[in-house]
């Protein structure tokens, strides 16, 4: 009996153990399981790429388009704000600096930010918030842009030879004007011939100044000055939309008449300005990211074209350089400030 005992008593301490093991095992499976379930769900990563400074591109609209799809700032979702001041070589470093992030989008301001980020990447998918122009080689085809690059454009011959039209529309009597534009790249080529072919429709004499660097802009708007021209057109360029203010004081010490290519060169003084609804176009915007987010392709997204255009125009600018508006074109104004 006593052997017998022994024995026993030998078997049920390694019972026991065994099952002290298991129950070790089943619990330790158990906080693996919920420290894994407990684990943050990584968050979405958008970078925002834009040459000109921070609010000049609607981030209030875009962060709006965001929301109205349901997602919020620094809860669920994160962005990389990356903003050049105009300074086109920072906007290169700005795309790569988001291109080494790993963003999952990379959300784009205007032409130069699309053309930084296009050769900065050709994987992490690009979405066009401004009228970028296809001619420059963005995408393959509207329906199917075949890259990692889609979003809103314009590929309207009209849109900047429409700022010609309207300042010779508004000002009959105009014969020379001066086209403030930069930096030189293939949109901004394209956007100069437009406006070319339509000051010569209009019996236009049209010179150009080009500003490819903050620095330049003393030289051109001297060179302005000199010219004796009647009207000052601002064509394009993140150099103008950071030192609109400036460009809108010289218009108005020289008294010239003068049409933008964006609305807040009007709403900080400027007379006039057509483009497309920027707040549209940021909205718009967030729709693409969200379908990003949500598995789509961008080559499998077509690229979308404006459809709301903004006529602005600012009767206290008029007033102060002493020209009258005439009520024709008053009417189509999509909004005045009085």
């Amino acid at each position: 009996m006593q052997m017998a005992n022994s024995k026993w008593n030998m078997v049920k301490p390694i019972s026991d153990l065994r099952l002290l093991l298991s129950g070790l095992c089943a619990l330790l499976f158990a906080l693996c399981v919920t420290a894994e379930a407990q684990q943050p769900k990584k968050l979405p990563y958008i970078g925002y790429l834009s040459a000109s400074s921070l609010g000049e591109n609607n981030e209030k609209a875009f962060r709006q388009g965001l929301r109205e799809l349901g997602y919020v700032e620094g809860q669920n979702i994160v962005i990389e704000w990356r903003f050049a001041q105009g300074k086109p070589d920072q906007v290169k470093l700005n795309a790569a600096e988001l291109v080494r992030l790993k963003v999952d989008v990379i959300v784009t301001g205007g032409a130069a930010d699309t053309l930084a980020a296009k050769e900065a990447t050709s994987t992490i998918p690009i979405v066009m918030t401004n009228e970028s122009d296809l001619r420059a080689g963005l995408v393959v085809s509207l329906s199917r842009p075949g890259g990692n690059i889609t979003g809103l454009a314009s590929i309207s011959n009209e849109l900047r030879g429409k700022l010609v039209e309207l300042l010779k529309e508004t000002f009959p009597r105009l014969s020379h004007v001066v086209a403030l534009q930069g930096p030189g790249t293939p949109v901004a080529a394209v956007r100069q011939k437009e406006v070319e072919v339509v000051a010569q429709s209009l019996g236009l004499k049209l010179q150009s100044q080009w500003v490819k660097k903050p620095d330049d802009l003393n030289r051109a708007l001297e060179a302005i000055s000199k010219a004796h021209t009647e009207a000052l057109i601002v064509v394009g360029g993140p150099f103008s939309t950071a030192q609109r203010k400036r460009i809108v004081e010289f218009a108005a010490k020289n008294r010239l008449p003068a049409i933008y290519y964006r609305r807040e060169f009007v709403e900080d003084g400027g007379l006039m300005s057509y483009n497309a609804s920027r707040d549209d176009l940021a909205r718009w915007a967030a729709i693409y990211v969200d379908k990003i987010l949500k598995g789509a392709k961008p080559a499998d997204l077509p690229v979308e074209q404006p459809t709301k255009f903004e006529f602005v125009i600012n009767l206290k600018a008029a007033k102060q350089i002493g020209l009258t508006i005439p009520p024709t074109v008053l009417a189509r104004a999509d909004k005045v400030i009085r």
